[in-house]
């Protein structure tokens, strides 16, 4: 089963709209449609926020390839965070 589909199913067995499960996490409503739909992938801390709120491990979420995907995209996320910043430092 994809994340996509577990993520819905947790939040109907729950009985959640998806802007209660946002408010939870303290997300947009968009955000969780997105992560519903397969459109978008919850980060690191949405993802522990989830487990935490259903009573289950991340592993539970996850496949092992979906794990590593998520940890791939913040970390090339974080790079380009880190270039911008240096980018902008060596500009001064």
């Amino acid at each position: 089963m994809e994340l996509s589909e577990k993520l819905q199913r947790l939040r109907k067995q729950n009985n959640l709209t998806q802007e209660q499960l946002a408010e939870k996490l303290f997300v947009s409503r968009t955000a969780v449609s997105k992560w519903e739909s397969g459109r978008g992938c919850p980060n690191i801390d949405s993802l522990l926020g989830i487990a935490r709120l259903y009573g289950i491990s991340v592993d539970g979420l996850l496949s092992g390839e979906e794990l590593i995907n998520i940890a791939g995209e913040e970390k090339r996320f974080d790079i380009k965070k880190l270039f911008g910043f240096f980018a902008v430092y060596l500009t001064y």
